[in-house]
């Protein structure tokens, strides 16, 4: 999810839904070091509990980043084994890491060592041609081995020779029944299922079967409100109801906030376009957003028109911050 769960994203998905695990977009163990902190792990406090994702393979690196982001308070850094794409093989992380479980290990050690929040790992369950039956349980067992307790699996093997990342996502297919097989396994390791999961039903359902968590990717972003409004209710017993105009009308301040600092609008908005998904008006509301929101000096003046689309009658209580 690089380049799409930034802050902005982050906080408008805890509007939707107040206990959900948010993780932020994979951060280099490199550039916390030496690059420009407060801007790559600043985040509002609203947004807890959120999980800070890096990427690396460096264990004193890997050890320092951790140690500098727990100091911001994060609920859980997550070190990532999954990620296909070619920026992070070249720099020899996230899914090249699954051929290299020592490695990760002795990365996992040296985070742990240094970081008093817990340290967990996404991963998949194989690269290219190694056995996901064979290669799975003794990642699992190397890497639990040195102190990690959590982990979230991608069931879906990456292939990095041959397939593009968005080739990826598809092929080849996936083996949920693995990461089930999985925690029957190791049934002291808290494992999570990632991979194809679209709705709240299909999550409950891999939790039924004994599962300690789901996580929901790119079914999250572009349809928020149908994967993330029941969460609370369905998944954290917390039955408070959150309606879509109390959300709009909630961001309106950070937006105003956001462009009165230099920002612009598109950089919070566009996470905001798949909202009112199956709701009258929802291509109206995309379209006066998207396009709106590009204009030198657009502001909330756009959200607005693009409420008007699919709220007519309920936009002035909208733009007053109305609680539903």
């Amino acid at each position: 999810m690089m380049d799409w769960t930034d802050r902005h994203c982050r906080y408008f998905h805890r509007l939707i839904s107040r206990h959900a695990l948010l993780y932020t977009e994979m951060v280099t163990a490199a550039a916390v070091v030496h690059g420009p902190r407060d801007r790559l792990l600043a985040f509002d406090p609203p947004e807890h509990p959120v999980a800070l994702q890096l990427g690396g393979s460096d264990p004193k690196e890997l050890a320092e980043a951790s140690r500098i982001a727990a100091e911001y308070g994060y609920a859980e850094i997550n070190l990532n084994v999954g990620c296909p794409s070619d920026r992070v093989q070249s720099g020899c992380f996230g899914a090249v890491l699954m051929e290299r479980p020592e490695l990760v290990a002795d990365c996992v050690a040296a985070m742990i060592a240094a970081s008093p929040v817990e340290i967990t790992v996404k991963c998949r369950i194989g690269v290219d041609d190694q056995v996901p039956e064979k290669v799975l349980p003794a990642f699992l067992e190397t890497v639990g081995g040195a102190g990690v307790r959590r982990f979230a699996i991608h069931a879906r093997k990456a292939w990095l020779q041959g397939l593009s990342p968005k080739e990826n996502r598809d092929v080849p297919p996936l083996d949920h029944a693995l990461v089930l097989a999985m925690k029957r396994a190791f049934p002291a390791l808290h494992i999570s299922v990632n991979g194809g999961i679209a709705t709240v039903d299909e999550a409950l359902g891999f939790l039924a079967r004994g599962l300690d968590g789901a996580m929901i990717g790119r079914a999250a972003y572009h349809d928020p409100w149908n994967t993330l409004a029941t969460v609370d209710a369905r998944v954290f017993h917390d039955p408070r109801p959150v309606d879509r105009l109390e959300v709009v009308g909630r961001m309106r301040p950070y937006i105003a906030r956001h462009i009165q600092a230099g920002g612009r609008l598109h950089h919070v908005s566009r996470h905001m376009l798949g909202l009112f998904h199956g709701v009258p008006g929802a291509r109206a509301w995309r379209r006066v957003l998207s396009e709106g929101a590009n204009a030198t000096g657009a502001g909330l003046e756009v959200v607005d028109a693009a409420l008007r689309e699919v709220a007519p009658d309920r936009t002035r209580a909208a733009g007053d911050g109305y609680r539903g």
